[in-house]
This record gives C-alpha cells, structure tokens and sequence, in this order.
C-alpha cells in the first residue's frame, strides 16, 4: 500500500504541471503584444528631428547710383539751322543733306532717255506729289518740243544714261560698215525687233537697225514701214553722234551716210 501511495504522490506532481503548463503559454503569448509597444516612440521619435537651421538672409544687391541728369544737353543753347551762303535764308535739315548728296547728272548735260533720245537737263526741280517730296530732273528735247521730268530715284530703273564714250562711238560705226544681217521671218516680228533695239539706247544696237533698213541706189527700195524705223534709228543715231563729237547734226548725218555708202 505504501507503495501505491508513492506512486500516486508521485503523478499528482506530474498533473500539477500539466495543469500549469497553459499558464505558461498564456502569457508567453502576452509577450508579444507588450513587445509591439516600443513602436509608438518612433513616429515620436520621426517628429522629433531638429529643424534646419534658417538660411542667412541673402545679401541686398546695393542700390545703384541714378543715372546723372542730361545736364549737358540741356545746358546747350538751341542750334540754329544753317543758312545758305548765297541768300542767308535757314535751310532744313532735309534740304541740306541733299545739298551734300552728289546727283547723277548736272544741270546742261546731255543725257540719252531711252524712249526719247538725246536730251538736255534744264533743271532740278523740288516737287510734292500726293504728300511725297520728290527731286526730279527736268529734260527738255528741242526737236520734239517736249519736256520730260524724271525723279532722281528712277533714273536707273528708267535707263537714262550719259552719252556714250568716243570708243563705244567708234563701236557703232564699225557696225555700220558691216554686211546687213536680214533674217528670213516675217516682217512684223522683225519690226518689233527692231524697234526693240531702237528703244534701248544702245548706240550699237541701233547701228545694227540701220545697217539692216539701208538701201543703196542700186538696191530695191525700202516698204513704208521699213522706211518709217530706219529714220528713226537714223536720227536716234545721229543725235548722238552730234552730241558726243559736238558737231551740228547735218554734219553727222552726212558722216554716217558716207560711211553706210562706202559699206
């Protein structure tokens, strides 16, 4: 019996700790939830990171000096405008500077216009047309009894030209010595190329108009209308040549004769 009563008080020890071991799972499962309270200190931990200190306020650029009032401009008596040498009267600033500007042509020269022949300048004349100033030069021809007024600023659009030099001259003349080149199209193409020529002012180009309409005795005689551009490049010529070598224009004309008669 003793035996059996030590066997018994030595099992009870064991379900003693049988009934103590859940306790012991109780709270080692307690544990972890007090562990997970140090989290809080870390987002108090985050917000309580020193701020950075403030940058130093930058420096203020100095303030510049104002600029110096245009004392010395103001200071300056008004400028009185010039005055012409001959009359004394002011003339205008615009007036002046033209005065300086060099033109193309003098008064008494003679110039070629293209469309019209030999001219002679007469005039520089200041005109307001439509609110604008133009300068134009004033042609006159004596034997068409016409005048002509070509602004300054058109003169090379509108060919005007000096007379041709004594070598272009001798050019022409060559020209005329030469053979006639008639080219075998009909008449009216070969009218408006002539007459093409004859509006040029090239004196060669006109040469070259009157070796190709001149007739000999010996040679048929020249249509109306071939006689009509033949005088006129004759005389285009002939004003020049007139004017270049300053000889009356019967002297010329007879010149260019003997020179077509000896061809």
């Amino acid at each position: 019996m003793a035996a059996i009563k030590k066997k018994a008080a030595k099992k009870k020890p064991a379900a003693a700790k049988k009934k103590a071991a859940p306790s012991k799972k109780k709270i080692a499962s307690v544990k972890p939830k007090k562990a997970a309270a140090p989290s809080k200190p870390k987002k108090t931990a985050k917000a309580a990171k020193p701020k950075p200190a403030a940058k130093p306020p930058a420096k203020t650029a100095e303030p510049k000096s104002p600029p110096k009032p245009a004392q010395s401009i103001s200071a300056k008596p008004p400028s009185t405008p010039p005055t012409s040498p001959k009359t004394g009267a002011n003339v205008t600033p615009e007036k002046a500077v033209k005065a300086k500007r060099k033109l193309p042509f003098a008064i008494n020269d003679y110039v070629v216009y293209p469309t019209h022949g030999v001219g002679r300048i007469t005039a520089v004349e200041d005109k307001e047309i439509s609110g604008i100033h133009l300068e134009m030069f004033v042609v006159e021809f004596d034997k068409d009894k016409m005048i002509l007024r070509v602004p300054v600023t058109k003169v090379e659009i509108s060919g005007m030209r000096k007379l041709a030099t004594p070598k272009v001259m001798e050019d022409a003349m060559t020209t005329l010595k030469g053979r006639a080149r008639v080219k075998r199209t009909m008449w009216s193409r070969r009218a408006q190329e002539y007459e093409a020529k004859i509006n040029s002012g090239d004196p060669i180009s006109i040469a070259e108009v009157v070796r190709d309409l001149h007739r000999n005795a010996n040679q048929p005689e020249q249509s109306y209308s071939e006689r009509q551009i033949y005088e006129a490049a004759l005389d285009r010529l002939v004003r020049e040549v007139a004017a270049v070598e300053k000889i009356d224009e019967d002297a010329a004309q007879e010149r260019l004769q003997t020179v077509l008669r000896a061809a």
